[in-house]
């Protein structure tokens, strides 16, 4: 908690003198220090001046679960818990898999400041610097099993976009089966993990990444090209508010998925479509398939136009690149 209080006063982006925070926090001016020093670690950038003190530069919005509750929709926020925002733990799947494993977590969301271990698809690394991005889990419960969660990856990202678009950011486009791209650079990225039986019922943990305001020398290790919402937006976007009305549409989407499937948004999802209508190469373990992009059907699954008639494709080892 005393991190997280030195936090909130430096969030303002001025200058703190020592003895000042010191007094505010209750802690010696040698146990402000240290903290700077894990402040420092943990990627966020602290000027240090003698003689004024300590100061995050641009400073910092911190996530607030006051904040974000106060824009949900008040429908979905009987829906939410959050109990918590730790400041930095290894995965918030990770973390969302332990707890529903020991109970039931419907509707409960675990959100951090920073993922020290936060994955992609097919066990990729997530760059997930601290207080900058947006890393979180939501679990909810689905009655029917997993075959009835076809093209739920796909429905979460247009969520995701649609959510973008109330924030006024437009342009952002799908790439099958869980990422979003804008002007062909990766903006967010979907990690769908279940718990939970077959053909009853079973958690889903729904991850989520998105680059808010990634810092570029902290990008280095991104083996992509790569986009944030500040460049998207040309200012800084709050993340409360980002995490907010995702949230707002991802709930009202889920409780209609359960009843729906997912065939009733196959027209919208294509119309965000990254690669509809383009020549594209599949790869599918070792086997690399090309064709003509015909969109999705009613499953999800991607339908590849090859000389050999229309193939479908599910998710799982299948990447998509657009040929040159």
């Amino acid at each position: 908690m005393t991190l997280r209080s030195l936090l909130s006063i430096l969030a303002d982006g001025k200058f703190h003198s020592g003895r000042e925070l010191g007094e505010e926090i209750g802690i010696s001016r040698s146990a402000i220090w240290k903290h700077i020093r894990r402040i420092e670690e943990s990627g966020l950038e602290v000027y240090s001046v003698k003689g004024r003190g300590y100061r995050v530069p641009g400073g910092v919005e911190l996530l607030d679960y006051e904040q974000i509750k106060s824009a949900l929709r008040p429908e979905v926020a009987e829906l939410i818990k959050c109990p918590e925002i730790p400041l930095t733990i290894a995965s918030t799947n990770e973390m969302a898999m332990k707890e529903s494993q020991q109970g039931d977590c419907h509707g409960r969301l675990f959100v951090a400041e920073q993922q020290i271990e936060g994955r992609g698809r097919r066990g990729r690394s997530w760059v997930s610097p601290f207080a900058r991005n947006l890393y979180f889990s939501l679990v909810w419960r689905f009655e029917q099993g997993a075959a009835a969660l076809e093209g739920l990856s796909l429905l979460i990202g247009l969520s995701l976009v649609k959510a973008l678009e109330v924030l006024s950011v437009d342009g952002v486009e799908l790439k099958w089966p869980n990422d979003l791209l804008y002007q062909g650079k990766k903006l967010a990225g979907i990690l769908i993990e279940l718990n939970g039986e077959a053909s009853g019922q079973c958690q889903v943990i729904i991850g989520v990444g998105m680059n808010v305001n990634m810092p570029k020398e902290q990008a280095e290790d991104i083996d992509q090209p790569w986009t944030d919402l500040k460049t998207i937006a040309g200012t800084d976007v709050s993340r409360n508010r980002l995490l907010a009305e995702v949230i707002n549409q991802l709930v009202v989407k889920l409780e209609e998925f359960e009843r729906t499937g997912f065939a009733a948004w196959v027209d919208e999802w294509q119309s965000y479509h990254a690669m509809q209508n383009k020549e594209i190469a599949l790869q599918v373990g070792e086997k690399v398939v090309e064709g003509i992009c015909n969109g999705i059907d009613t499953s999800g699954a991607l339908l590849l136009q090859t000389p050999s008639g229309v193939q479908a494709y599910h998710g799982g080892e299948v990447s998509v690149q657009r040929n040159l």
